[in-house]
């Protein structure tokens, strides 16, 4: 039998309760919807630049088939420094922080809302921080859903990186064309106009560009899984970049980097001589990745 809530209790769990939580790199907006229960991990969500989590997230945590979900898992809705509703501008000579340092933050949050775990889902820069914390910190994290990771595609951070020198001329600009591509751009103009209108109206332009450009600037990420390893390798961020490779790991170490990259050396110079590979062999030296692009 569910227990019943108290009527405060559901208000929190619908609307959820605001935090402003001092970290390492700076204080971090974030919404508690629900309580967290025992050794239960909480949902925990990171949006793309251009939005925050009321404009990423509620129409899929409003949706009716999402209850099922949430009467069961408490949900944290991060917002990047700066992005949420209202937001003040940032002091001048404010140091934005680095893709690395927002997911440096995240471990503070849980702390300071008593959370031991997350199940992780973020989409664009959200995702890339989210992937960022779990090679991090893998014991925090339960699992992730991630969208749009890909920060490297189609040659969008080269330019985004050059227009960014005009500051925040272009900014809506850069940041649809992150969002939407061409076709879609000209496809359906309800929806590009109201992407456009929150954009340009709801964020705080000089804010929102100190996200953009940190974002800019980040290092592509390939991780490549074997059972229950995982390794990370940092690339530069190049338009020839066309998706990460993701794989859920529990445990990371430079001796797991070593082995899985022997394995996946072993497993391509066996395909190239043509020496026949057993199916039991061929799937363990096989990398499990899950591939994602944008």
């Amino acid at each position: 039998m569910t227990d019943l809530l108290h009527p405060s209790q559901i208000v929190c769990a619908m609307i959820g309760v605001e935090h402003d939580i001092e970290t390492p790199h700076g204080v971090l907006h974030v919404t508690l919807r629900g309580t967290p229960k025992g050794n239960r991990p909480v949902i925990l969500t990171y949006h793309d630049i251009g939005l925050n989590h009321k404009s990423c997230f509620n129409t899929l945590f409003n949706f009716e088939d999402m209850q099922e979900i949430t009467q069961h898992f408490a949900v944290a809705h991060v917002d990047a420094p700066g992005q949420q509703e209202n937001a003040a501008p940032f002091p001048t000579g404010y140091q934005y922080p680095t893709m690395d340092q927002l997911a440096e933050m995240l471990p503070s949050v849980m702390t300071h809302l008593k959370i031991n775990s997350v199940i992780g889902i973020g989409v664009g820069a959200g995702a890339y921080v989210l992937t960022r914390l779990a090679l991090n910190q893998p014991t925090l994290v339960e699992g992730l859903v991630l969208i749009n990771v890909d920060p490297c595609a189609k040659g969008w951070m080269d330019w985004a990186a050059s227009k960014l020198s005009g500051w925040t001329s272009n900014l809506v600009d850069i940041v649809m064309a992150h969002h939407f591509s061409t076709d879609e751009l000209t496809e359906n103009q309800e929806i590009i106009q109201t992407y456009r209108l929150h954009i340009a109206q709801d964020m705080n332009q000089d804010n929102l560009a100190l996200f953009c450009n940190s974002y800019s600037r980040c290092p592509a990420l390939l991780v490549v899984g074997v059972g229950d390893t995982s390794a990370a390798v940092e690339e530069g961020c190049l338009p020839t970049a066309s998706m990460t490779r993701l794989a859920r790991s529990r445990t990371h170490s430079a001796s797991s980097m070593n082995s899985v990259e022997g394995a996946r050396s072993r497993s391509h110079n066996n395909s190239q001589e043509g020496a026949p590979v057993s199916p039991g062999h061929e799937n363990q030296a096989r990398p499990q990745t899950m591939e994602v692009s944008c």
